[in-house]
């Protein structure tokens, strides 16, 4: 009150313009407090008469104020400065109603003025992290993320980050930068990552240090090349020879996987041993000669001289006189007439055996099989001499009667599925194939099948079974010849197509067909490269397989040529990965070749491994398909409940794994799934739930959102991923809950799901998914396994493989099927029609029309004159 009254009455000081308001050459600004220590606070006005700071709308007492009297030399005028202090006491005292102020106010002859307000605050840094980084292992080249949140404090903290306590500055290391949530991001995990890291967070108060989060950057082990083959261990007989290889490409680094297989491979070898010379019997003499003499010969042939050995030693032509010199002489002339008979019976017997060989090349080509041998196949329908049709009142079937009378054709092997205890396999009768009559033709088997352990029992004998899944969930398995045959994994859509004549004649191969699971198989990945489809082995390696066999699986990419760079990855014998198909390029071998369709490939390959398809993001815009499904506990015992939201790859296989997954947790199915484009922006993938009722549900996560990093999903090696979100019943009698879940990927499109269902009543899956068992066996052997018939397919074949009239051959069949961009191809195989029609049987087996197959056939025919006729078989 004092210091108000003084300035009140203040008088101008004598000098002082009257016109001039004070104005403030230092004003007082905004302080923090540490600890108790007491703050400043100063201000400084021209022409000033009386200055008074004023707090949190009170006059400061004059007693509490420091003033000093001064002359601006430059104006003549007077200047007056001023100094309080404030204590942290005074500051508390209002703590929680108002933020701390004080303000200067200045006064002269012609009035008042009042500077800025400083706000003076208590300064502090609290104790606990909100959240700390995190140990880890990972792979080299993978991301990192380490995810740091400093404690509250006043002023907000400042975060640096340390490697093994030297600071990390992303200004110097471009694959390291911090987010601005203060997270440290490696962009590709290097051996030199391997450290321990402290996020550390620091203001005027005091510097708060993390737990130390130790990351060990591992290098999983690589196969060197294999050796030369050592010699022989014996210089005569049999043998072994053996080559090796080491772990050292790279060597196995922090705990990362040694390389699988063997690092010794022997063999056995055979060293022929020299064997010497020896000489025959001596022949009969001969007839004495007109030089009174005769001789005799032998050769070294018994043993003739080999491998070295020595050869015989002595003469091989003996002579001696045959009259006792008493030489009777022979008639000139006669060795030439000998001489010319010789050379005219020569003649006689060569033109015999010429005649021979025309007359029995005559008789075979007279004895050709009419429906093999006919070239106007195409204008005759199909129709043999003996053809009738199958039904009185459907004459445009043809019914195709194969001559088998004279033919009985016995395999040995287990031809037919493992679940049929049949022992003869019997040809399908339809349409297309009229009965054998007395003609038997049967398939038979060598012993009962096999139960699946005894076949995972046979395969642990070989040296690839390491490498293989122990169960047989996910594995099919069938024995195999000349016929063909096709293996399924039952809900997964992974099938393999062996074609008939894939296998050589004679042959019989037991083929397994398995899916792995991502962490049994370690796929190295670099840079921005992603897993499309599952990882897929099919065996034994080394078979021999004349045609290609055709493997399909499904994907998750969103393929374009401007965005996407795709690579058909085989794992070699040594265990490394290669690369040799890119999809879209010409290419580079004719072992292996791949049709991508929208939702599934299909890889004709000659040889049979472990294959994988990656695709490498060209642009931002390359998208891959994201499966998300909703999850959530039958029964509710207790007044939490759960909501699971995975996050797949669209693929079959990953989905059977989720659903047999959540039916041991007892979990059922929230709806149908929904689809969600996810790019390659970088950003991570966003899941939070909205519009519950709060009068009967609250949710226990202490943020708005969950979140996925980006480079989890991206990768594609993590099948499982999925956030769950925590919800309390507020009371037991709650069976009902809607909600909304919103799942997006950040600075991109949404996806919402609407959830509605009862607790204690919704306790099914949805209908829509696939069961348990699918239709068909896993193993189909011969002609079970194709919609085609054998006979028309060979007939197919036949006609439409040389090149038609008005290009009505191969090349029209794949247009009608809308395979002609894959005509490079067909043509580079001996049998480009074998081709497309072993496609067609992979893509639309067993639902596939045959009538629209029929009808396109038809069509190729129409242009060459004739009509196809053909129809399904019933089989």
């Amino acid at each position: 009150t004092g210091a108000q009254q003084s300035a009140t009455v203040a008088n101008p000081v004598s000098g002082a313009s009257p016109d001039l308001l004070p104005h403030f050459q230092l004003e007082p600004e905004d302080v923090y407090i540490v600890k108790n220590k007491a703050v400043s606070l100063a201000c400084r006005a021209t022409p000033a008469t009386q200055i008074y700071f004023k707090c949190n709308g009170e006059w400061v007492h004059q007693g509490d104020h420091i003033t000093q009297h001064s002359t601006d030399h430059s104006t003549g005028l007077p200047v007056m400065e001023v100094r309080i202090e404030v204590t942290r006491q005074q500051v508390e005292k209002i703590f929680g109603l108002e933020e701390y102020w004080c303000q200067c106010v200045a006064w002269s002859s012609s009035g008042t003025t009042k500077s800025q307000k400083a706000f003076v605050r208590v300064a502090y840094l609290r104790k606990n992290f909100e959240q700390e980084p995190t140990a880890r292992e990972v792979s080299i080249e993978q991301g990192i993320v380490l995810p740091c949140r400093p404690p509250e404090g006043i002023p907000p903290a400042e975060v640096e980050w340390l490697r093994n306590e030297e600071l990390v500055d992303p200004a110097l290391d471009t694959n390291v930068y911090v987010t601005p949530e203060h997270s440290l991001v490696l962009r590709q995990a290097r051996l030199a990552d391997t450290a321990n890291y402290t996020c550390v967070a620091k203001n005027i108060v005091a510097r708060r240090r993390s737990a130390s989060a130790a990351i060990i950057v591992y290098v999983n082990g690589g196969w060197s090349t294999w050796t030369q083959w050592s010699g022989c261990s014996t210089s005569c007989g049999r043998g072994w020879q053996k080559r090796s290889r080491t772990c050292t490409n790279p060597t196995p680094l922090n705990g990362g996987a040694f390389c699988e297989g063997q690092n010794v491979q022997k063999t056995t070898c055979t060293t022929l041993c020299p064997v010497d010379g020896a000489w025959s019997q001596w022949s009969k003499w001969s007839v004495c000669g007109a030089e009174c003499t005769h001789w005799r010969s032998r050769e070294c042939s018994e043993p003739a001289p080999r491998n070295g050995g020595q050869e015989c030693h002595g003469p091989e032509l003996d002579t001696r006189n045959c009259t006792s010199e008493l030489c009777s002489h022979v008639v000139p002339g006669t060795e030439d007439v000998a001489l010319y008979v010789g050379l005219v019976a020569v003649a006689v017997c060569l033109v015999l055996l010429l005649l021979v060989g025309l007359l029995v090349y005559c008789r075979k080509k007279g004895g050709l099989d009419a429906d093999v041998a006919d070239s106007s196949i195409l204008t005759a329908g199909f129709q043999p001499v003996s053809i009738k049709p199958s039904k009185a009142d459907n004459p445009s079937l043809l019914t195709i009667q194969p001559d088998l009378s004279t033919t009985t054709m016995t395999y040995q092997g287990s031809l037919c599925p493992r679940q049929d205890g049949t022992a003869k396999l019997q040809l399908p009768n339809g349409h297309l194939l009229s009965p054998l009559g007395a003609g038997r033709h049967t398939l038979h088997h060598s012993s009962p099948s096999a139960e699946g352990a005894d076949f995972v029992a046979r395969l642990s004998t070989q040296s690839y079974f390491r490498s293989l899944p122990r169960g047989t969930n996910n594995m099919a398995y069938g024995t195999f010849n000349f016929l063909g045959g096709r293996l399924m994994i039952p809900n997964t859509g992974i099938s393999l197509l062996i074609p008939p004549d894939a296998i050589p004649r004679g042959k019989i191969y037991e083929v397994y067909l398995t899916l792995h699971k991502q962490e049994e198989v370690r796929l190295p990945l670099s840079g921005c490269q992603t897993l499309l489809s599952p990882i897929v082995s099919c065996g034994p390696p080394g078979v021999l397989l004349t045609r290609p066999a055709i493997l399909a699986m499904g994907h998750c990419v969103e393929a374009s040529a401007e965005n996407w760079s795709i690579w058909l990855k085989k794992q070699s014998c040594e265990g490394t990965w290669e690369d040799v198909l890119q999809l879209g390029a010409e290419p580079c071998t004719e072992l292996y070749y791949c049709q991508l369709e929208a939702q599934a490939c299909y890889i004709f390959t000659e040889q049979l491994g472990r294959f994988a398809l990656v695709g490498e993001s060209l642009s931002m815009a390359a998208s891959k398909r994201l499966k998300l499904v909703l999850f959530a506990p039958a029964a509710c015992p207790s007044l939490e409940y759960n909501i699971r939201v995975y996050c797949l790859s669209d693929t079959q296989d990953v989905l059977k794994e989720v659903i047999q997954l959540e039916k041991q947790l007892g979990g059922q199915l929230i709806g149908a799934p929904r689809v969600l484009h996810f790019k390659d922006s970088y950003h991570n993938l966003r899941l939070s739930i909205h519009d519950m009722p709060s009068s009967l549900w609250k949710s226990k996560l202490l943020a708005s959102y969950q979140e996925i990093p980006f480079y989890h999903i991206w990768s594609g090696l993590q099948p499982f991923l999925h956030c769950t979100f925590t919800l309390e019943r507020l009371s037991p009698s709650t069976c009902e809950l809607a909600c909304k879940i919103w799942v997006w990927q950040v600075e991109g499109d949404g996806q919402s799901f609407t959830v509605n269902f009862n607790i204690a009543k919704d306790t099914r899956f949805s209908d829509w998914l696939i069961p348990d068992s699918e239709v068909g066996a896993p193993a189909l052997v011969g002609p079970s396994a194709f919609k085609i018939p054998f006979l028309i397919r060979q007939k197919i074949i036949s006609s439409l493989d040389p090149p038609g009239t008005r290009g009505a051959d191969w090349r029209m069949l794949a247009q009608k099927l809308n395979l002609d961009s894959h005509l490079s191809f067909f043509a580079s195989k001996s049998s480009p029609t074998a081709m497309i029609l072993n496609l067609w049987e992979a893509r639309h087996f067993p639902n596939g029309n045959l009538s629209q197959l029929a009808a396109a056939v038809a069509e190729v025919g129409k242009q060459d004159g004739a009509l196809f006729a053909v129809s399904e078989a019933e089989c």
